[in-house]
């Protein structure tokens, strides 16, 4: 088959759910001496606003049937948009069945994504699977090199800007990208109804499992700048950096967007108290309640002033003026939270390089959704970890019984820990961290990296001692030897929160009676890699 340069465009078939802009660019089309059929909804649009199009049924011969399931599933039309011209058995074909060829289609799928999003009934998202829309957007990429595709509103634009350009024909480069978008497009759309599918079953792990989503923006570049990079929509809406409202500061990069992503989600798990989270390459240095927003960064910022320069900050409440003249006092790439006063965005906006991003709302922490991982020629996929323990989960295993502050503080040690990578140590005490020790190779080292951070902290300020003095400890996995559970009481720790479950629990809950710690089990473990 020959692949022309230009290609005149003498009929198009438009059928939108997202009508916006339809009128204009269907008068564009006529100027340009375009015949346009199209169906349904479309096509009353089209008639309202007074534009000359024929109904697809006049050319199939076959109304529209079924609630508009059945309209374009039929070989008067796919004829159209398969037929190769340039290939005598394929123009005799046509000629002896009337079919007209069809040279721009201009489809945008029925809007499934955003009816599962609305959370409407199985029903009602079953209705809005398209079928026609992907079998025509596929046939006319099939044969791209005489048909232009459309998917959305960017695609007719920059159709119609080449038509103006080249007499009313498109040209190859043109019709070959745009005919790749449309294949990633009822790629996605598929990904979403499977996926869905899948959900509604409670099949975790189908036989086949896709993934896709539209680009939201393209990256400078990845981790490193030698890395391309972009980012994509994908998997059920949640709140966050993929649904983020930007409203000021520099271009986000990968490494931004990845560690806004990791402090608001720990922001996410505190719903009672104010919280602010303070992350540096995807581990948090410093978390901290308060008793208003300010409060909470300002015990933030005290738990690791050092690591904290350059940082991502997340909070789960309205940013207000004070916290936001607090927060100008330091260098920040990223601030994450559900909202912002128009004072606090006015104080904000003097540091014009600094990412504010406002997402409306906080995720659920515990909505099931899934994540995914690449290795050498797979994807490793797993539910998110929604995980949590209460005080009625813990299991007191020492002798010493924990007073209600010491609980306190071991379930807050215990939620950051689980945002912490592994092998991971944390530290805290009256809602504030104050040791964090993450991705170690032994669980002992993480408890004395933790230490060894806050006896630093505490020299740079000048404290009689370090924070972890009569601190809570929490650790993400089980201590598989006493060593480590004696690393945080020679940390000063005097209550421990792990799961428990390792061949050795005897010697660790003697080790700990010895020591004279209160120490918890929770049943459940948070590796994070």
């Amino acid at each position: 088959m020959s692949m022309p340069d230009l290609v005149p465009v003498k009929r198009a078939l438009i059928s939108l759910s997202d009508k916006d802009g339809l009128e204009d660019r269907a008068r564009r089309l006529v100027a340009l001496g375009v015949e346009i059929l199209s169906t349904g909804g479309t096509l009353r649009a089209l008639k309202k606003a007074g534009i000359d199009a024929r109904d697809v049924s006049e050319v199939t011969g076959f109304p529209e049937m079924m609630d508009g399931r059945l309209k374009t599933l039929h070989p008067l039309v796919h004829g159209g948009l398969l037929g190769r011209r340039d290939l005598e058995t394929d123009r005799s074909s046509m000629t002896e069945h009337d079919i007209p060829e069809i040279d721009l289609l201009f489809v945008n799928l029925y809007p499934f994504e955003a009816t599962v999003a609305a959370g409407e009934p199985f029903a009602a998202c079953v209705e809005n699977i398209d079928i026609g829309g992907p079998a025509m957007l596929r046939a006319a990429a099939k044969n791209h090199p005489l048909v232009a595709v459309c998917v959305d509103n960017a695609d007719a634009d920059a159709v119609l800007d080449a038509m103006d350009e080249n007499s009313g024909a498109t040209p190859l480069a043109l019709r070959q990208s745009l005919a790749a978008k449309a294949y990633a497009r009822t790629a996605a759309y598929d990904a979403a109804v499977s996926g869905w599918f899948a959900n509604e079953l409670g099949e975790l792990s189908p036989g086949f499992r896709t993934f896709g989503g539209a680009r939201l923006s393209g990256l400078r570049y990845g981790e490193n700048p030698h890395q391309n990079a972009a980012f994509y929509a994908a998997g059920p809406a949640r709140p966050g950096v993929a649904t983020a409202r930007v409203v000021q500061g520099k271009a986000l990069s990968y490494n931004n967007l990845a560690d806004a992503d990791a402090a608001f989600e720990l922001a996410a798990e505190f719903t009672d108290e104010p919280v602010c989270v303070i992350v540096k390459h995807a581990n948090p240095c410093g978390v901290a309640l308060g008793k208003t927003v300010s409060d909470a960064w300002d015990r933030a910022l005290t738990a690791d002033p050092i690591s904290a320069f350059g940082g991502i900050v997340a909070f789960n409440r309205e940013i207000d003026a004070e916290t936001a003249d607090a927060l100008t006092s330091l260098f920040l790439e990223v601030i994450i939270a559900p909202a912002a006063s128009e004072a606090a965005l006015d104080i904000l906006g003097q540091k014009q390089n600094l990412r504010v991003m406002l997402t409306g709302e906080m995720p659920d922490p515990e909505q099931p959704s899934w994540t995914a991982k690449t290795v050498a020629g797979g994807l490793l996929v797993q539910e998110r970890d929604c995980g949590r323990v209460g005080l009625d989960a813990l299991k007191t295993v020492s002798s010493v019984q924990p007073d209600d502050m010491a609980l306190r503080d071991m379930l807050f040690a215990w939620t950051v820990c689980k945002h912490v990578k592994s092998n991971a140590i944390v530290y805290a005490k009256d809602g504030m961290t104050t040791g964090i020790g993450m991705g170690q190779t032994s669980r002992v080292e993480a408890a004395r990296l933790a230490a060894r951070k806050a006896e630093e902290i505490a020299a740079e300020n000048g404290w009689d001692q370090a924070a972890t003095i009569e601190s809570a400890c929490a650790s993400d996995a089980f201590f598989p030897f006493a060593d480590g559970l004696l690393a945080a009481v020679e940390a000063g720790a005097t209550s421990v929160i792990q799961p428990g479950g390792s061949v050795r629990d005897d010697d660790v809950i003697k080790a700990a009676d010895e020591a004279g710690v209160a120490m918890v089990f929770t049943g459940m473990r948070h590796f994070r890699h």
